[in-house]
């Protein structure tokens, strides 16, 4: 029996969409995952838990996820290629399935070389793009990507990552288009600091009617400190941090540059909810979760609808 995915209902009923997420431990303490979780108990629509984020041996994310929804929180099961062969994802996928867990994300996974496994073999049997369209395969048509039938196919509501950043902007959208194009029923982007980069990326998906096929949820990350700014302007990947956002969070007194931050996260909030096309935010509040309601409260995303 087909059970709706409450973020796939938040959605669809044109409510502006709010998840969060939550990061296994390193060990086998389902408490620490309760701890973490708690926080965001009747606070988001849906809750990412992430599957080795940063290339880190953790608590598996379906096990996390069903400590999770034992919650009443609703998990996004997350799902990275690096790790595994369409064999095993398929299988997982059964099995998250037939445990109640019915919101993936579909991502490609970030390098073992930035993990403590560098060693460790990149699997990437299928990427991202593919791993959508598979599990898209199975939930309309029940079919494995094999061809063989599936006998009782899972019902996912099928999430996908972006990027805006990152040149040639054309190819950004373009690739949004290709997981669009491959079933994505949503899609999270990765945490903006640059709005003027994120506005224009939403304008072209806009303009090529992508926003009409597909819901996007815009990233954000308060920033916790200067510290912080500059590391996620220097060190991470990927990232576009403008100078202006690590100057006011670095120029404010110590004591209050998570102040600041947050007031940031507040604002830049208010500004998504006005770009067209964005369905929603996913605040990834990164080992700061007990802060997680006070910036959605203050955001005016309290309390969630109830549908």
């Amino acid at each position: 029996m087909k059970t709706t995915s409450n973020l796939e209902k938040v959605l669809a009923a044109g409510h502006f969409a709010a998840t969060g997420e939550v990061g296994p431990p390193r060990g086998t303490d389902a408490e620490a995952v309760r701890k973490k979780a708690g926080h965001l108990v009747g606070k988001v629509d849906a809750v990412n838990i992430t599957d080795n984020q940063t290339a880190m041996v953790r608590m598996s994310s379906w096990a996390a996820s069903l400590i999770v929804k034992q919650m009443g929180l609703e998990p996004n099961y997350q799902m990275v290629c690096r790790d595994r062969n369409r064999l095993a994802m398929q299988s997982d996928i059964l099995g998250a399935y037939a445990l109640g867990l019915n919101t993936m994300l579909c991502l490609s996974g970030d390098h073992p070389r930035f993990g403590d496994h560098p060693m460790a073999a990149n699997v990437h049997d299928i990427d991202s793009i593919q791993l959508v369209a598979m599990v898209r395969r199975m939930c309309d048509e029940g079919l494995f990507q094999g061809g063989a039938e599936i006998s009782n196919p899972p019902k996912m509501f099928i999430g996908a990552a972006a990027n805006p950043f990152g040149d040639p902007q054309e190819l950004r959208v373009l690739r949004l288009a290709k997981k669009i194009a491959a079933g994505a029923d949503f899609v999270q982007t990765q945490c903006i600091y640059d709005m003027k980069r994120f506005k224009e990326f939403m304008h072209q998906a806009h303009d090529m009617g992508l926003t009409e096929k597909c819901y996007i949820l815009a990233g954000v990350t308060p920033l916790k400190s200067g510290g912080m700014a500059k590391y996620m302007a220097t060190k991470v990947p990927g990232m576009t941090v403008p100078d202006e956002i690590v100057k006011r969070i670095a120029g404010a007194p110590k004591e209050a540059q998570a102040e600041e931050g947050i007031k940031l996260c507040v604002e830049q909030i208010a500004e998504m909810r006005e770009i067209p096309g964005v369905a929603g935010i996913h605040l990834m509040a990164i080992e700061w979760e007990h802060r997680a309601p006070e910036i959605l409260e203050r955001a005016g995303l309290l309390p969630r609808p109830q549908v």
